[in-house]
Order: structure tokens, then C-alpha cells, then sequence
């Protein structure tokens, strides 16, 4: 609670340098909860080692905690006086869905919209692992980073849990401000640049304008595409490139299959779309171009952007021919590689899933033989495989109940499909009425409340909030 009353600062001085009155009930706030989380500190725990339910509990409860006095900026500024539209954009923000209420952002203060795109930048790497950075380091808190961080497997880059954290939020901090820079140089206005990169380095997709990122110029717009991607891929890769370790990044078979996937998804996609082809296939759709080139450029673009989570947009794909759609609705779920500030189900699990599948065809073959799952030409452990394939019935549990309790909100089935999907992989848009130009501002309250369940499991991979749900985790014995 200090770290968020502290962080909140941000929006209050930016609020200054615009003249928004708004900005002092921010700083109300701030202070608040600066002040609350002093005083929760002054009860000292009498056992302080962190065992694994522990570091499930304490991450989803920090993450719940997070949406709700985020959302007490937008109630007093009245941008969303409704309580569950502000603990639900808080809750988009920081687990950067980017699924949005908000049905007119240009008159939206200044000091909201850039504290709206930072809770993008808080929570893609992770508000607990940035908190490692400032407190004494501690064998135990090994299990917070890997209740926060996404992936099937998570392990420290160097010994101390602290160090890992300050190394990734270097190469995070790094990325973000050359983007920054590249995006002011484009010719994009400072105080934008700086929104669309939080929203970007988070792969969030808040952006400061309604029609999200269409406004602005091709080489902004292709900027911000290389930025997705590279936010996309796991940042152990960085991490190897600063030591200088080449070869290693040929066995990253993850990030091979990240980029493979996103080239062929955008290739169709791009076919798609271009008028050319689907005349010589006889389709009669909605929104089509006459080049291949701005087929590909815009393809790129909306493809990165949903492959990794990130949620802008340039066009309304959900006017695109059904094929578009359909590849768009596959890289959903996809998503982007563990490791990374991108959601979905992620690249390894897919690529562990299926040559689960072809071992399984060699033991029917092969009785008698040993095949071993290999991910980056590693075995990977029982254990691994046990929760990979854990997440992925929990995912489906979640994903069934949450369908079938927004179905009585009454929209089409493709809209609450695929509303599941872009809230759930923390994506932002969908299809239908949740797409590229519409919001969630229509659904319910039940719903929404559904939706901010499903982005915070989302966010922290299901289990840890299942866990802190779970009557188990809160016994004694």
C-alpha cells in the first residue's frame, strides 16, 4: 500500500504541470494510503517465512488490494464514479488487459489518463517483483516471483532473488525509455509517447485517444509494433545477450517459435485483407485494401498487438474477413512467451503441450522406449509437465464458468466468446461488441466483476488466485 501511495505521485505531478484540479484528490489518496500502509506495518507477524501457499495467498491479495485503491483516483477525479467501472479499469490496467469502460476518452484529465497507462507499466513486470528490489533479499521470496511471474517455469537469473528483480526491471526500464525516445522522434507528442509506451513495455494497450493508435503516423504505428514484439519475448533473452552468450539464444526455442508463429499469423492475415486475394477467392467482406502492402502493415501491426496482449489498434479487424478474424482469435489464446510482460496461455506451454502429444504416439508405438519432453534441448521435469497441464484444466474450468455466467447479459455468442478470451489471455478487444471501437461499459455488474476475476487469474496464471480462494490455504493446520 506505501509502494502504491507512492507510485500514485506520478499522476499527481502530472496533474500539477497541467493545472488539473483533479490531481489534489489523487494526492488525497496517495497520501491515504501511504498513511494506511504505515500503520498495517506497525503488527509484526510472528512467523515471517514465506512457504509457497503463502507466496500465492499474499500475491493475489496484493493484486486485488492494487485494483481496488487504484480505482479510487478515477472515483474522485469523476471519471467513473461507479465503484465496480473503476475497480475494473484499475484491474484492465494492472494486469494489462486494456478492456475498457470508458466510452469517451477525450475528456478524460490528463493527470487519469497517464495514471491509467502507468498502472500498465507497474504491473507488466510485476508490482511484488518491484517491491524485491527495496526489501532485504530472502530465500522465500523466490516463491512470490513465481507466483507473479508468468510462465510454466520460473528460476532466478542470479542467486538473490533481489538482484533477479533489479536485472529485470534495468532491461524493462531501458526498453521503455529508448521507445520513448523513438516515439517523440516519430513525431508523436511527449506527453502521448510517454502513455503509449507504459501501455506498450506493459503490452496493456490504454491509449489516449478513442481511436486508439490509428491517428498517428505509420512509422509511430511501426515503432510501436517492434515494441510489442520486443515486450513480448521472455527477458531471459536479454538477459543473455548483455552477457554476451550468442549461442545460447539458438536453443530459446520458445522465442524461434514466438516470432515463427506471429510471421505466419500476420501472412494470412494480411491475405485476408487484401482485396486482391479475396476476389481471386470469391469472398464478399466487409473492409479490405487494394495494396498487399498496407495489408502487411496493417496486419503486422494488429497482429503483434494481439499475439502479445497489447490491445491497440489501427483498424477495426473485427470488420475483417472471417479468416482474419479467425487467425486473430487463434494468436489470442496463444499469446506471447513466458517470461515476458505479454499474457495468453503462452508459446512454451503451446509447444509443451504438443510434443506431449507426440510422446505419448511414440509410447502407443513404441512401448518399451523412454521419450523425454526437451524444451531449449533441456529434459523438462515431471513437475513442470504436472503444472502445465494443471493451468491448462484450470483454464478451461475458469473459462467455462465465466461463459456461462455473462451469457445472461443477453449480447451474441461471438461477443461473449471471445469477451472471456480478451479478458482472461489479458488481451483488451475482442469481437462483437467488445472489439476493436466498442467497450465493456454495456455488461452488467455481475459481469464485470466475472471479468476482473478473469484478468487477475489471468494475469497471475490461475493458480495462485485459485489458491488464495481455495479454504485449505487459510487453516492453521
Amino acid at each position: 500500500m506505501r509502494m502504491m501511495g507512492l507510485l500514485m505521485l506520478i499522476s499527481v505531478i502530472t496533474g500539477i504541470i497541467y493545472f488539473e484540479k483533479e490531481a489534489w484528490g489523487v494526492l488525497i489518496v496517495s497520501l491515504g494510503t501511504v498513511g494506511a500502509g504505515t500503520l498495517l506495518q506497525l503488527g509484526k507477524p510472528k512467523k515471517t517465512n514465506i512457504r509457497a501457499k503463502e507466496g500465492f495467498a499474499i500475491t493475489g491479495l496484493a493484486w486485488l488490494t492494487m485494483s481496488i485503491i487504484g480505482a479510487i483516483p478515477f472515483m474522485t477525479s469523476g471519471v467513473l464514479p461507479s465503484f465496480t467501472d473503476a475497480v475494473f479499469e484499475t484491474a484492465s490496467g494492472f494486469t494489462t488487459t486494456g478492456a475498457s469502460v470508458i466510452t469517451d476518452l477525450e475528456v478524460v484529465p490528463r493527470c487519469i489518463l497517464l495514471w491509467r497507462s502507468f498502472t500498465h507499466w507497474v504491473g507488466g513486470m510485476g508490482i511484488l517483483m518491484f517491491m524485491l528490489i527495496f526489501i532485504p533479499s530472502n530465500a522465500d521470496e523466490m516463491n512470490i516471483m513465481r507466483a507473479e511471474s508468468p510462465g510454466p517455469s520460473v528460476e532466478k537469473m542470479v542467486p538473490k532473488v533481489r538482484q533477479t528483480a533489479f536485472i529485470l526491471y534495468a532491461i524493462y526500464g531501458a526498453i521503455t525509455l529508448a521507445l520513448i525516445v523513438a516515439l517523440i522522434i516519430s513525431g508523436m507528442p511527449v506527453f502521448d509517447s510517454i502513455c503509449i509506451s507504459f501501455g506498450t513495455a506493459g503490452t496493456g494497450g490504454f491509449g489516449v485517444h478513442g481511436d486508439s493508435i490509428a491517428g498517428y503516423s505509420t512509422l509511430s504505428q511501426n515503432i510501436i509494433t517492434v515494441g510489442m514484439l520486443l515486450f513480448g519475448v521472455n527477458f531471459n533473452v536479454y538477459y543473455l545477450i548483455i552477457l554476451k552468450k550468442f549461442k545460447s539464444l539458438l536453443h530459446c526455442e520458445e522465442v524461434i517459435w514466438y516470432f515463427i508463429i506471429y510471421l505466419v499469423a500476420s501472412i494470412v492475415v494480411a491475405l485476408g485483407t487484401f482485396k486482391g486475394f479475396l476476389s481471386l477467392m470469391g469472398w464478399d467482406v466487409g473492409i479490405s485494401y487494394d495494396s498487399f502492402g498496407t495489408s502487411l502493415q496493417k496486419s503486422f501491426f494488429q497482429v503483434a498487438s494481439v499475439m502479445t496482449t497489447t490491445g491497440y489498434a489501427t483498424a477495426d479487424f473485427d470488420m475483417w474477413s472471417d479468416l482474419s478474424r479467425a487467425m486473430m482469435v487463434l494468436v489470442m489464446f496463444i499469446g506471447a512467451c513466458a517470461g515476458s510482460t505479454g499474457g495468453g496461455i503462452k508459446v512454451s506451454r503451446c509447444i509443451l503441450y504438443i510434443k506431449q502429444i507426440f510422446r505419448e504416439f511414440k509410447n502407443y508405438i513404441h512401448p518399451n522406449s523412454v521419450n523425454n519432453v526437451k524444451l531449449d534441448g533441456k529434459i523438462v521435469n515431471n513437475n513442470t509437465i504436472r503444472t502445465t497441464n494443471v493451468y491448462l484444466m484450470a483454464y478451461l474450468f475458469v473459462y467455462v464458468i465465466s461463459f456461462v455466467i455473462v451469457c445472461f447479459n443477453g449480447f451474441d455468442l461471438i461477443t461473449t466468446f471471445t469477451s472471456i478470451a480478451a479478458t482472461i489471455n489479458n488481451i483488451g478487444p475482442g469481437l462483437g461488441v467488445v472489439g476493436p471501437t466498442g467497450s465493456f461499459a454495456g455488461f452488467n455488474a455481475l459481469s464485470k466483476w466475472v471479468f476482473i476475476f478473469d484478468m487477475i487469474a489471468g494475469r497471475l496464471e490461475l493458480i495462485p488466485v485459485l489458491i488464495m480462494l481455495a479454504p485449505g490455504t487459510w487453516r492453521k493446520k
